[in-house]
């Protein structure tokens, strides 16, 4: 049978949820708004708003057992065949996989940097990661081939064979590779350094844009809002115990996080860097540092972009997943055919989203103001992503039944955690959502 098994999810969930996010952009957001208090919210915002979604898509997948479209149908009160609509979230998926697989292309040439020569002043590094992206195309494409050839391969093995596989395989390799680089912090005496960075609270630092940030961090960290863990959800036994397993991903995903926040700080405040070194951070900052620790440099800097390349591969599996299942179960497409489909969609768009950043094609790739990689980026981070959400929230709080909510709850918690869910579904989590979408336009700001 296709299921996973319930450590085959949790680590599937796990491995979609940690990714770039975790120990790229975590720290470096850590960093620009002053650590213990941001990190303090980030982890509220995880609790009450990040788990609550995630329950909400875990609840729907399990229930409905289908493709995200179907799961909408077959969970409403009325079976209404409108509610299709809301599967348009499998889009943000494919478009994120897009520039995602570039992205890793970046990653994938700074591994096989590490184990040259790596840059010693900031002003080379950045040099460096400014030719990669603008000029070097013919690198850049066939690594995002060779990212990309990788995704393709491991979903067309299918759910248990291929997604279940590669996450037992992936996950504690990152964890291994995490705990060694974690093991080497504590022996530098800038890591007591990085524990009170990360957990002194310094309210001072925390201002609207900083909560927004938080609770942006907590959302998009969990892969929310792009119909993965609805598909891998469906994935699941209905007899599995979807609650436990979704506190598990979210206490995975979260460790992460800030092992790689104590990691990295403990390793930008032994060189004496600033903390606040943004989103250059894993690009430009730490090649720097790590050159100036000769071969044990090395030695970190692959292990670190190693750890990256993995993170992000099970990141990219789950994203294209949900539109997988779409076509095979509203289409009747084969695994193969509709992973060919899906792949050179992804494959193709991600051609132009490199394009769009090099010098020799940015112009013709430009459009308002934005490359077709920013464009990418900002449609499914700043509008379809929180759409999603508040759609999915709003559905589950005023267009499902209650009991049947209940009862899918109480077989595995209490009625009183079931009852700050719902309420948490139905009045918080979506205000909450609206209030950061409608920043992340501009219309509050």
């Amino acid at each position: 049978m296709n299921k996973f098994s319930r450590i085959g999810f949790i680590l599937a969930a796990a491995g979609s949820a940690v990714g770039l996010g975790n120990i790229w952009k975590f720290p470096y957001v850590t960093g620009e708004y002053g650590g213990g208090a941001f990190v303090l919210v980030y982890l509220l915002a995880i609790l009450f708003i990040g788990l609550t979604v995630f329950l909400a898509e875990a609840v729907i997948g399990q229930n409905a057992q289908s493709d995200v479209a179907t799961s909408f149908v077959k969970t409403s009160k009325t079976k209404n065949e409108n509610w299709k609509f809301a599967g348009f979230m499998i889009i943000s998926g494919l478009l994120i996989l897009s520039f995602y697989s570039v992205v890793l292309g970046w990653i994938l040439d700074y591994v096989i940097t590490s184990f040259s020569a790596l840059p010693t002043e900031a002003s080379v590094a950045g040099a460096a990661f400014e030719k990669l992206i603008s000029d070097d195309i013919g690198n850049l494409i066939v690594y995002h081939t060779l990212i990309a050839g990788t995704v393709i391969f491991i979903v067309l093995k299918g759910v248990k064979a291929g997604i279940e596989k590669i996450n037992l395989i992936l996950m504690p390799l990152l964890g291994i590779i995490l705990a060694g680089l974690l093991i080497y912090a504590l022996t530098l005496d800038s890591f007591s350094q990085a524990v009170s960075f990360m957990f002194s609270p310094d309210f001072s630092k925390i201002n609207g844009d900083a909560l927004l940030a938080a609770l942006g961090q907590a959302f998009f960290t969990l892969s929310l809002g792009v119909g993965t863990i609805m598909t891998y959800s469906a994935s699941l036994p209905k007899e599995a115990n979807f609650v436990k397993s979704s506190f598990y991903v979210a206490l995975v995903d979260t460790t992460i996080a800030i092992i790689a926040g104590l990691i990295i700080f403990s390793f930008l405040f032994e060189a004496g860097a600033p903390s606040a070194a943004g989103p250059g951070l894993v690009f430009i900052s730490l090649p720097v540092i790590f050159s100036g620790w000769g071969v044990l440099g090395q030695v970190i800097a692959v292990s670190f972009f190693v750890a990256l390349v993995f993170a992000g591969i099970t990141s990219a599996v789950s994203m294209i997943e949900p539109s997988l299942k779409f076509f095979i179960e509203r289409f009747g497409f084969t695994r193969r055919k509709a992973t060919i489909l899906c792949g050179s969609i992804f494959y193709g768009l991600g051609i132009v989203a490199l394009l769009s950043m090099s010098k020799a094609y940015g112009a013709e790739l430009t459009f308002f103001g934005k490359n077709a990689f920013d464009w990418m980026d900002f449609m499914t981070s700043s509008i379809m992503m929180p759409l999603a959400a508040i759609i999915t929230c709003i559905f589950l709080g005023y267009f499902v039944d209650k009991q049947m909510l209940q009862e899918k709850f109480t077989k595995h918690t209490s009625v009183a955690v079931f009852n700050i869910w719902y309420s948490l579904i139905r009045y918080v989590v979506p205000i909450a959502i609206i209030i950061l979408f409608l920043n992340k336009l501009g219309i509050l700001s």
